[in-house]
């Protein structure tokens, strides 16, 4: 089997929580090695974060799975010293404090590109780098809001709700992967690049680039999106349905095709041949009558009946699984997306089950090799085989605590 994509590229990574780390995180799944960085003691936050035992949460072993944790002071002097060290040795930085923090630290761009002119930085921030709120606090769910996300998420007759899953965390690591990739790839081609090769991405900007036509239709159509509960505006019929066994399925029959044939299904043919249907504006107008339709049909069915039924009949639909349902579903095995690992979650080791890599590469995959690391398991070996430092010399930093 052929290496995987990114074997023989280093990642230094200085951010905590979610958005940095997951980043950095498609980089080690494909085989870059990653060195995360955590403040000696301390370590990322995430660490203790939604943990019912143990004394690490298996969120952090999940987003800092195949990385080697290296415990670094970056406030001291001598830590920002081995830090650079670190970067003549290193393809890309991903780093997600607030602007100027690493500028504070003596760790900006020019730093950073001054001990390797070929390096790559990933900054990831609520805002951005420039403009007005550059030094406001972000985390995810705030970009969630101010990126329009909240203020269409929920009933329309309630609060804004979160997604209950860290969105603009996610949406900005993957941004933030893709920003280094272009990068290392300009950088393998040979294009000119002036000053630090720098990729900023904002919290709210990733956000606000999965909300579609939002200002679009502000523009052109007069038009303020709100709170549509489950559906999306103008997306008809699409949404989750009650069955007879006290579950629901989720049906997109919005598409012409998928619409013709779903009404079939569910008994309604006369409505799969209404002329008076036949774009998305119309079905969007009738969207209570054609929902009523469906869960006539879906509430005298059980759930695995209306899934087996409706997609023989060709339209996409699949059940609303919670996390004992995705362990057990065989599509999730078959497409090797649960991995078993055993992992410390107290005392010896349990077989624990992560996320598999995405995306598939055949011939040359990703691999969940291990889950996070415990705090500064790697920092002997990382700086003893990259910086070429002696034992005497790793001890002493431990006994100063710059490591």
């Amino acid at each position: 089997m052929a290496a995987p994509p990114l074997d023989g590229y280093r990642v230094l990574e200085l951010g905590n929580f979610i958005a940095a780390p997951f980043a950095s995180r498609i980089f080690a799944d494909f085989g870059a090695e990653v060195v995360k960085v955590e403040r000696p003691g301390v370590g990322d936050e995430l660490r203790g974060w939604r943990r019912s035992r143990g004394d690490t949460s298996m969120l952090f072993r999940t987003i800092a799975r195949n990385k080697k944790s290296v415990t670094l002071d970056l406030r001291s002097a001598e830590g920002r010293d081995i830090a650079l060290d670190l970067v003549r040795h290193t393809d890309v930085v991903v780093e997600n404090f607030r602007p100027g923090t690493l500028e504070r630290w003596g760790l900006g761009p020019d730093e950073l590109a001054a001990a390797n002119p070929d390096v790559v930085l990933v900054r990831i921030s609520g805002y951005g780098q420039t403009g007005p709120y550059r030094d406001r606090a972000g985390f995810g769910g705030v970009a969630e809001a101010f990126g329009g996300l909240r203020q269409v998420t929920g009933h329309p007759d309630r609060a804004p709700v979160r997604p209950a899953a860290p969105l603009g965390d996610a949406f900005a690591g993957l941004y933030g992967a893709i920003g280094a990739l272009m990068l290392l790839l300009a950088r393998a081609t040979g294009r000119p690049h002036e000053g630090p090769r720098v990729a900023d991405v904002a919290l709210y900007e990733s956000v606000f680039m999965a909300m579609e036509s939002l200002v679009p239709d502000l523009d052109a159509y007069g038009v303020v999106r709100e709170r549509t509960a489950g559906n999306l505006p103008g997306v008809v019929p699409s949404g989750v349905y009650p069955t007879s066994d006290g579950q629901s399925v989720m049906i997109a029959g919005n598409s012409s095709g998928a619409f013709g044939r779903l009404m079939t299904a569910v008994g309604r043919a006369d409505l799969a041949t209404d002329p008076s249907l036949a774009d998305g504006d119309a079905r969007y107008a009738r969207e209570v009558e054609l929902d009523e339709a469906i869960i006539t049909w879906t509430s005298r069915h059980t759930a695995p009946e209306a899934v087996e039924i409706l997609g023989a009949a060709g339209v996409p639909v699949g059940p609303v699984y919670d996390a004992a349902a995705i362990a057990e579903d065989p599509h999730f095995r078959a497409r090797d997306m649960l991995r078993p690992l055993k992992v410390r979650v107290e005392d010896e080791p349990e077989e624990i089950r992560f996320p598999g890599v995405v995306p598939r590469v055949p011939g040359a995959p990703g691999d969940v090799r291990w889950a996070g690391p415990e705090l500064g398991e790697h920092t002997d070996d990382v700086l003893g085989r990259v910086l070429g430092l002696d034992r005497a010399r790793i001890a002493d930093l431990h006994e100063r605590g710059v490591v």
